[in-house]
């Protein structure tokens, strides 16, 4: 008889590197969206031109294809990362060009007379972005965001591919010892689950704070 407290255990493991890696891809992604969703609104076309560059390259091209070039391509290029710093930079990315459009719409998506009232206070472009239409913008953001991270915490499951222990790739270590598919795909489908109403429900909770006082500013 499987002995199957080991195998949760063994699960539970895969679980904390599927958080480790949700969580630092969606800072990752967070970084690069803000970066990207930006550089798209620079009044500098190379900027420009640089980010829609990263956002269509990671838009266009397959997650799978990108994983193995962060792990087996770039150690010919003379920059090894270890498993999970190729997971945490393939994932990171490529859900951070699709957050830059999100990042981008909503900051276009400010009123036109908010624009004009920093350009009468005479506030610089960095000031006019921090006090007024960021403020704005983040909670139009919070929604998409939190679909972002949950996609980020689903597509976790292609690190197995290069042999990181994350749920996915414990559930068919303990398939393979076992010869039991139902019972370790059952666990790890309620896992991802419940990470993802973990992520939703503050996703939920922030939007409720930030959009506090919004509504005279509106």
């Amino acid at each position: 008889m499987a002995d199957w407290s080991g195998y949760l255990n063994l699960i539970l493991q895969g679980a904390l590197v599927t958080a480790q890696l949700t969580v630092y891809g969606s800072i990752l992604a967070l970084a690069a969206a803000f970066l990207a969703g930006l550089g798209r609104l620079s009044q500098w076309r190379a900027i420009r031109w640089l980010s829609t560059i990263y956002i269509e390259f990671f838009r266009g091209t397959s997650i799978y294809v990108q994983l193995f070039w962060a792990y087996f391509v770039l150690p010919f290029m003379g920059i090894s990362l270890s498993p999970m710093a190729a997971g945490i930079m393939a994932l990171g990315l490529n859900v951070g060009a699709y957050a830059a459009e999100v990042v981008r719409g909503a900051i276009l998506s400010v009123p036109r007379d908010q624009y004009e009232a920093t350009t009468a206070l005479n506030l610089t472009r960095f000031q006019r972005m921090r006090h007024v239409i960021l403020p704005q913008a983040l909670p139009l953001m919070l929604p998409t965001f939190g679909n972002n991270a949950i996609e980020l915490l689903k597509a976790t499951a292609v690190v197995s591919l290069i042999s990181l222990t994350d749920m996915t790739f414990q559930a068919q270590i303990v398939r393979a010892q076992t010869g039991n598919t139902l019972i370790p795909f059952a666990m790890i489908l309620i896992l991802y689950f419940a990470m993802a109403l973990i992520i939703s429900a503050s996703m939920r909770l922030l939007e409720r704070r930030m959009t506090r006082g919004l509504d005279g500013v509106r």
